[in-house]
């Protein structure tokens, strides 16, 4: 008997009393406060059924349900349904906000520092009717010592350096623009501006590939959230913390200081760059070694096959199909395509 009734005229679902056993769900919302399970089941129910009606979410189920475990499907389920939400609906700027905030205090438990970071949500800071930081990063605890994240999920968003800086244009957010209310905003000592690497305007990404630093501005990392690597903001974070907890007690030569850390990010991004030569080596070394197992196997399959006909003189048209189709082959490859993907 089916647990879900429909009613036509009120355009409502009843659903009957449902036990589900599932891992995953079960540790989401074991994570979620009480008194928000039933708003976040809703939620759910509504991002699940938007991801089922896409025909690409469907084309891959169906391609992927004889060929993948039931744990790597489900994971492969969940970066597909993230990726649909983050391009097409508008819950992808607080959604990145909060991944941003658990790796920040996940990143800070891991080096064994105090800070804590927090959304500020829809608090307005010290300008009037002004919301711009999104994230505030306490160092050590310490409410007068805090760095400003804002997050700009927005292609529109552009550099808008000073020198470019039209006055008597209609007023637009930039990253300068951005970084500098964030400071004015939240009173921080530094402030980062995050963008993604899949949503970030072509005048930003000249400048900056992985980490930047804006001389007496503050510092733009690039992240990829589809992947969850944000450790562009880890480095920028770190480097925006040194000059913030030593800028109140040492004067700074700011164009000594601009030189110092320009130069330490130009090092990181080529340690990045060498990093990402090497895993793109990594893959392409798995495509090679996968395309010698088939030619393997497909040699071995035809061998057999060859022998078969000198043997017998003929071959059975069941034989001739079998040897069409390469019966058997395929799954032959399965287990080995599996210990490839697992190689580092």
């Amino acid at each position: 008997m089916s647990m879900i009734k429909l009613n036509q005229q009120s355009k409502t679902i009843d659903l009957k009393e449902i036990s589900i056993t599932n891992s995953i769900i079960f540790n989401f919302f074991d994570k979620v406060p009480t008194n928000d399970r039933d708003e976040t089941l809703l939620r759910a129910l509504y991002i699940g059924v938007l991801a089922l009606m896409e025909d690409r979410i469907s084309a891959f189920l169906s391609k992927t349900s004889n060929e993948l475990g039931t744990e790597l499907e489900s994971l492969k389920i969940l970066f597909d349904l993230k990726q649909e939400l983050f391009y097409k609906t508008a819950v992808k700027g607080s959604l990145a906000e909060e991944d941003i905030v658990e790796f920040l205090n996940n990143h800070f438990k891991d080096k064994k520092i105090l800070d804590t970071a927090h959304l500020t949500g829809n608090e307005t800071g010290n300008l009037p009717r002004n919301k711009t930081g999104d994230i505030i990063c306490r160092i050590n605890g310490d409410s007068d010592l805090k760095i400003a994240i804002e997050c700009k999920f927005d292609k529109s968003i552009k550099l808008g350096n000073i020198e470019s800086k039209d006055v008597f244009t209609r007023k637009y957010d930039t990253a300068w623009s951005q970084l500098i209310e964030s400071d004015a905003n939240r009173a921080s000592k530094v402030s980062i501006i995050v963008f993604d690497i899949s949503i970030v305007d072509n005048s930003i990404l000249k400048i900056v590939e992985n980490v930047g630093f804006i001389q007496s501005i503050g510092f733009v990392a690039i992240i990829d959230s589809q992947k969850g690597d944000y450790s562009n903001l880890a480095i920028a974070y770190m480097l925006a913390r040194d000059i913030a907890i030593n800028a109140k007690n040492v004067d700074l030569d700011k164009d000594v200081l601009a030189i110092i850390v320009n130069r330490i990010i130009k090092d990181i991004n080529e340690i990045t760059n060498i990093k990402r030569l090497v895993e793109g080596n990594i893959e392409n070394n798995k495509a090679i070694l996968k395309q010698l197992e088939k030619s393997i196997l497909l040699m071995e399959f035809n061998q057999d096959y060859l022998s078969k006909f000198l043997n017998d003189g003929t071959l059975t048209k069941k034989d001739l199909l079998d040897f069409y189709m390469g019966e058997g082959v395929k799954d032959k490859y399965k287990p080995i395509e599996k210990e490839i993907n697992e190689l580092i």
